[in-house]
C-alpha cells in the first residue's frame, strides 16, 4: 500500500490522563508541554488500525470508494459511494453508466469485505470465470443502467446472491447486506476521517480515557 494513497498512520498515547492522538509521538506532551517519556508498559503508544486498504491487493472483496475523490481528503459522509468486486488478480470489476468496467487503479484507497472464506480454494479457482461470464451477459450493458435501481450495487449484490446460491445458503437483499456488512465498515471509517482531520488540522485530538471518565454521582 502506497503512503500516499493510505495517508500517515496514527498514533494514540496517554498523557495528563488523556488518550491523545497524533501522527508521531512528540518529545512533549501538547496539553501541559511535559516530556512524554513513559514508564509504564500500559502507556506506550498503540497504532490505530487504519480502515482503508489498497483494493487492487484484494482478492474476490466486495469495495467501497468514493464516486470522487478519496476518503481521506473529499469525503463528507454524504457523497456518494461507488461499489465494485475484485477478482484473484486485483482488477475491480464495476458497473456504471459506460457498461462494466474492469479497472486496474483507481481503488487504492477503499474499504474491502472479503466474499471467501480463506479455504474456499474450490470457489476461487473458478472465482475469476465466473466473473467474467456475469459480467457479460446483457443485464449490465451501458443503455440498461439506471442511477436508482440499475446500478453499481445492484451489480454487485446480484454477483454476491449468484455466489450465494451456487453455494445453497440463503441470498441477502441490500438493506441486509448493507446493515451487516457495510454500515459497520462506514461508521469505522467515518470515526477513522474525523480523528485523521482534526490531527492535520491541529495538529493533534484529545479524548477522556474510558478508565478516567467520571460516573454518576
Amino acid at each position: 500500500m502506497h503512503c500516499a494513497q493510505a495517508g500517515k498512520s496514527l498514533i494514540k498515547f496517554n498523557h495528563c490522563e488523556k488518550s491523545i492522538y497524533s501522527f508521531s509521538v512528540p518529545q512533549c506532551c501538547p496539553l501541559c508541554h511535559q516530556d512524554v517519556g513513559s514508564r509504564k508498559l500500559e502507556e506506550a503508544p498503540v497504532s490505530i488500525s487504519n480502515p482503508f486498504t489498497n483494493g487492487h491487493q484484494e482478492k474476490c472483496s466486495f469495495l467501497l470508494r468514493p464516486t470522487q475523490g478519496t476518503f481521506l481528503r473529499e469525503y463528507d459522509g454524504r457523497s456518494d459511494l461507488h461499489v465494485g468486486i475484485t477478482n484473484t488478480k486485483g482488477v475491480v470489476y464495476n458497473y456504471n453508466v459506460h457498461g462494466v468496467q474492469r479497472d486496474e487503479a483507481g481503488w487504492e484507497q477503499s474499504l474491502s469485505i472479503p466474499l471467501l472464506q480463506p479455504n474456499m480454494f474450490g470457489l476461487m479457482d473458478q472465482w475469476d470465470r465466473y466473473l467474467e461470464d456475469f459480467s457479460t451477459t446483457g443485464t449490465w450493458l451501458p443503455h440498461r443502467y439506471e442511477e436508482d435501481h440499475h446500478n453499481c450495487y445492484s451489480y454487485t449484490l446480484t454477483f454476491i446472491n449468484c455466489i450465494l446460491t451456487m453455494e445453497g445458503r440463503e441470498q441477502l437483499d441490500k438493506s441486509e447486506f448493507t446493515e451487516k456488512y457495510v454500515v459497520p465498515r462506514t461508521r469505522l471509517a467515518s470515526k477513522y476521517i474525523t480523528l485523521y482531520r482534526a490531527i492535520e488540522e491541529h495538529g493533534f485530538y484529545v479524548t477522556d480515557r474510558p478508565d478516567r471518565e467520571t460516573g454518576p454521582a
